[in-house]
């Protein structure tokens, strides 16, 4: 049962950013750009950035959130599962690995990312803005699994409500519906 009150129809990360559209606002534009805005790193890979994240702070909603998404922008229902379980053996890029290790660096702490950390990026050919991006995308998803767990948000457990919710983040991104979210 959440802390504060917060709308039943609206679990997780969705009811808090309604209870303060203030503060919502600049976080979804973040969370937009990083995301979903331009970038050498696919929509897919940066998902699966969030979901490693969500994954190693234990945040059920966020982790199956964005391992949903990943999913369906890599379409591939297997790759964010196998990342959560060891980005080593992973099915994606030496790139991706050590992009993703960075995101795992960050969880831990932000001092956690080694120079050793980051030259395995760069060896494997990431940009300074890719190693960027990721650690402020492992940064942002600690902010939201705290926040969504610190005021003990509702985590759906029916898998068919984070497949909508998974096709509604890749459909639309983070952006507020006009005139927000009806109960239907």
């Amino acid at each position: 049962m959440p802390h504060i009150p917060l709308p039943d129809h609206l679990p997780g990360i969705t009811g808090l950013l309604e209870y303060r559209l203030d503060t919502a606002q600049p976080i979804r534009e973040l969370t937009q750009i990083l995301l979903r805005g331009e970038s050498t790193l696919s929509e897919g890979e940066r998902e699966l950035i969030a979901a490693l994240v969500s994954s190693r702070n234990c945040t059920n909603f966020c982790n199956a959130a964005h391992t949903k998404a990943a999913d369906l922008l890599l379409d591939n229902d297997e790759m964010a599962r196998a990342v959560k379980n060891d980005v080593e053996t992973a099915p994606v890029s030496e790139k991706m690995k050590a992009l993703l290790q960075i995101a795992a660096l960050t969880q831990q702490s932000g001092r956690a990312v080694s120079p050793d950390a980051v030259d395995r990026a760069r060896i494997a050919g990431a940009t300074d803005r890719e190693i960027h991006d990721t650690v402020l995308i492992a940064a942002l998803f600690c902010l939201y699994n705290k926040y969504v767990d610190g005021l003990a948000t509702v985590a759906p457990t029916d898998p068919a409500y984070y497949q909508m919710l998974g096709e509604r983040i890749t459909g639309r991104g983070y952006v507020r519906p006009p005139g927000g979210y009806s109960k239907s």
